[in-house]
């Protein structure tokens, strides 16, 4: 399958902070996490890929067009969610609907009624006068019903409530299941990203650690638990050890490398993904 969206070799310097090179390929049918501390530029990637910022360097494709160019084909084919908006206040939810449905020829009105009952937002009552947790669910309920193949999402599940979360949570996971669509999002939310997240790409310090397969990552991480204190020579993918205890991120290598020294494992865990981001981004 064609790509839907690709970043490359992307750099960004604002004030004394800069971001990249940044490489990324989205595909159809994925959610990609953004990954990293507060200020390591996740929110600064999404807002390039809507050219709300222009790179300093490298591409931004969005259907194999450029973002930034005279052809602004691309925009017909995503929509963003940022964490804030700017504009909204004196306007109720159904004005605001009024003024974003237009826009997108393939609003989807059934899917935005669902989620202004599912998530009891007042559609009468002036963003402005909504509180942090309701006004991120009728941006999010702004946002979803657009349709577009590519979604950004900018910490979509923020001061929201658990209750919503879970629906928020399965109402993302049914709209990707209607085409080939992808998301980007940027979160902080460790069960968000649990659920819903195919890729996670971390970033520290505006750099790009890497973007890991989740499954992958959640296999690679295993805590040891040793009979015997470790030998001073390192074990294969260490990255911590403590004492009897070592964590390794090449378990194949690792017990091998026990077998062949003799070395007895009383008990091993693989790490939880909160545990493997902290390490990844230490």
């Amino acid at each position: 399958m064609k790509d839907l969206a690709s970043i490359t070799g992307v750099k960004k310097t604002i004030d004394e902070f800069e971001l990249g090179p940044i490489d990324l390929t989205i595909e159809p049918g994925t959610i990609t996490a953004l990954i990293g501390n507060n200020g390591s530029g996740k929110s600064t990637i999404l807002k390039l890929m809507m050219h709300l910022a222009k790179a300093d360097q490298g591409s931004i494709q969005i259907f194999d067009t450029s973002v930034g160019g005279q052809d602004e084909s691309w925009k017909n084919h995503i929509s963003y969610q940022p964490q804030t908006v700017v504009g909204w206040n004196a306007f109720t939810g159904k004005t605001l609907k009024s003024f974003i449905a237009p826009l997108y020829p393939d609003w989807d009105e059934n899917l935005f009624n669902q989620m202004a009952e599912a998530l009891n937002i007042p559609l009468n009552k002036r963003f402005g006068k909504l509180s942090q947790g309701v006004q991120q669910k009728l941006n999010l309920a702004l946002t979803l019903p657009r349709n577009t193949p590519i979604l950004l999402l900018d910490e979509p599940t923020a001061s929201i409530d658990i209750p919503s979360k879970k629906i928020i949570i399965d109402l993302l996971t049914d709209w990707m299941d209607q085409g080939e669509r992808a998301i980007v999002m940027a979160s902080h939310q460790s069960e968000d990203i649990m659920k819903l997240a195919d890729y996670l790409s971390v970033l520290k310090n505006g750099k790009m650690v890497g973007t890991f397969e989740k499954e992958t990552l959640k296999e690679s991480h295993t805590r040891y638990w040793m009979k015997d204190e470790l030998p001073a020579a390192a074990v294969p993918g260490e990255i911590a050890r403590e004492q009897q205890m070592i964590i390794s991120n090449d378990p194949e290598a690792a017990e091998k490398y026990f077998s062949e020294n003799n070395l007895i494992c009383m008990d091993a865990a693989k790490l939880d993904l909160d545990e493997i981001i902290a390490i990844l981004l230490s």
